[in-house]
C-alpha cells in the first residue's frame, strides 16, 4: 500500500465516530477518534519465526508497519480525543512486533506490542515503556487498537522518543487468555517488549539510548510502578530508568480499592466489569473457587467465564451483569471481601506492593478526585509507600475528571516533565 493510499484512507476512517461505553463515567458515552492508519501491505512486514524452546526472553519474532502518520494527523488524532497536542513535533510511524516472553508459570510463549517512533528528530532514542490500562476485548491493544490504546504512545512518539507499548499477555497478535492483573506477568512481557523493541529499533535504523521513562494508566499505573522497580534493580543491563510518571493506578487493592467498591466510591457498573475480570482470570492463578456458583449469584455463575474470553467487548460484558457487585456475588463470598483469605487473600497480596520501594529517579502519581473508577486514594497510599522509603512523590489531582479524563489531563503534562528531565 502506497503512502497515498495510506493517508487517503486515514482521512475517511477520520470521519468515522466509534461509540463505547465508558466504564469511567458508568454510562454509554461517545469517545470521538480517529482510526489508527492502516497497516501497509503484508509484503512490507518481517515474517513472524515459529516459536522454539529455549531461546532467549524478548527476543524478536516479527515487525509489521501499522501506522503512518503526519505531524497534522497526529496533532488531529489527540485533538479529536480531547487531548492537547501542543507537545506534538513529528510525525509518528508505528510498528507491531511479536516477540518471546513467558506465561505466568514460566513456560515459554509469545506476544505482541505496538512500537512508534517518531519521524525527524534525533537519531538515538530516549524510550517510554507505556504500558496500558485495563482491556477486555484484545483487539483494544495497542497493537491493534484504533482509539485508546494509540493515545499515549502517539503522544510520546510525536515529542521525539520511542515508545514500547505491550499488549500484555493473551491480548493483540498473541495466544491464550489475559491472566488479568497478574502483575508480575504484565512486567514481565513489558520487559521482554522492551528487549524486542531495542532490538526493532536498531534494525529500523533508530537505536535507542537505554534511557527509559515509565508511564502507564489505570491498570498500566501499577505495572509502571512494577516495571520500573525491576529495571532499578538492574533488570536489564541495557536500559537505565530515568523517570515514573504513572496514572490512575490500582496500587493497593486491600487498603484503597477494593474498600472503595464496597463503600460507593466506585461506581457500581465499572465495579461489576473490574470485579468479575477480576475474579475469573485470578482464579485460573490463585484458586479460591471450584464452580463459579460459589462466588457468582445465577445465573452470572453459568456464563460469567465465558464472557471474558478476550472476543466479547466491554459492551457486550456490561449488559449481561447485574448493575452491582451486590446484586453479582453470593452474599457470601460478598463478606469474604471484606476479610480476604486464602487463594482471594494470595491473589490480592500478589498485585499490592508495586510502590514498597526507593526509586533513586522523580516519581509523579497522576490522579483525579473525580476518578469512580480507580478510588484516589490507591495514589495517596503510593505516595505514602514510597515516603517511607525516602521518596517524595507528588499526587497531582487532576480534580473532577472521570478516570479516562485523568489520562487526558495528565498525559501532555507528562510530556512536557519528560521532556525537562530530559534536558538536564
Amino acid at each position: 500500500m502506497t503512502h497515498t493510499t495510506t493517508r487517503t484512507r486515514f482521512r475517511q476512517a477520520a470521519q468515522r465516530r466509534r461509540v463505547r461505553r465508558s466504564l469511567a463515567a458508568a454510562t454509554a458515552v461517545v469517545l470521538t477518534a480517529l482510526a489508527a492508519a492502516p497497516a501497509v501491505a503484508a509484503s512490507e512486514s518481517r515474517p513472524v519465526r515459529p516459536a522454539q524452546q529455549g531461546t532467549a526472553r524478548g527476543e524478536l519474532l516479527g515487525v509489521t508497519p501499522v501506522a503512518d502518520l503526519s505531524r497534522a494527523e497526529v496533532a488531529a488524532f489527540l485533538k479529536g480525543a480531547g487531548i492537547d497536542p501542543a507537545t506534538v513535533r513529528h510525525g509518528v510511524r508505528g510498528y507491531r512486533i511479536t516477540y518471546r516472553t513467558v506465561t505466568p508459570q514460566g513456560a515459554p510463549t509469545t506476544a505482541t506490542g505496538l512500537l512508534v517512533l517518531p519521524e525527524g528528530g534525533e537519531r538515538r532514542l530516549d524510550l517510554v515503556a507505556d504500558t496500558h490500562g485495563t482491556m477486555v476485548h484484545r483487539d483494544y491493544a495497542p497493537s491493534v487498537a484504533e482509539d485508546f490504546g494509540l493515545y499515549a504512545p502517539y503522544l510520546h512518539a510525536a515529542a521525539g522518543r520511542a515508545v514500547a507499548a505491550p499488549d500484555y499477555l493473551g491480548l493483540g497478535k498473541g495466544p491464550g487468555l489475559h491472566p488479568y492483573m497478574d502483575t508480575a506477568s504484565s512486567v514481565s512481557a513489558s520487559l521482554d517488549m522492551l528487549r524486542a523493541s531495542r532490538t526493532a529499533a536498531r534494525e529500523l535504523g533508530r537505536p535507542l539510548t537505554g534511557d527509559v521513562y515509565g508511564t502507564g494508566f489505570s491498570q498500566g499505573g501499577q505495572v509502571a510502578m512494577a516495571l520500573g522497580r525491576e529495571l532499578a534493580r538492574g533488570a536489564d543491563r541495557h536500559f537505565r530508568l530515568r523517570a515514573l510518571a504513572p496514572v490512575a493506578g490500582p496500587y493497593d487493592l486491600r487498603g484503597a480499592e477494593i474498600p472503595a467498591l464496597l463503600d460507593g466510591r466506585v461506581n457500581d457498573i465499572s465495579g461489576v466489569f473490574y470485579m468479575s475480570y477480576f475474579l475469573t482470570a485470578q482464579n485460573r492463578l490463585h484458586p479460591f473457587y471450584d464452580d463459579p456458583a460459589e462466588v457468582f449469584r445465577q445465573p452470572y455463575a453459568g456464563y460469567v467465564e465465558e464472557l471474558f474470553d478476550t472476543r466479547h467487548t466491554e459492551e457486550d460484558i456490561v449488559t449481561q451483569l447485574p448493575g452491582s457487585v451486590k446484586e453479582l456475588l453470593t452474599d457470601g463470598f460478598y463478606e469474604r471481601l471484606r476479610h480476604p483469605d486464602g487463594g482471594l487473600l494470595a491473589a490480592i497480596e500478589a498485585q499490592d506492593g508495586t510502590c514498597d520501594w526507593k526509586p533513586a529517579v522523580p516519581v509523579r502519581l497522576h490522579s483525579a478526585s473525580g476518578d469512580t473508577d480507580v478510588a484516589i486514594a490507591n495514589s495517596v497510599d503510593c505516595a505514602a509507600d514510597l515516603a517511607r522509603h525516602g521518596v517524595k512523590a507528588p499526587v497531582i489531582d487532576h480534580g473532577k475528571a472521570d478516570h479516562n479524563g485523568s489520562f487526558k489531563q495528565a498525559g501532555p503534562q507528562i510530556v512536557r516533565w519528560f521532556d525537562a528531565l530530559a534536558r538536564r
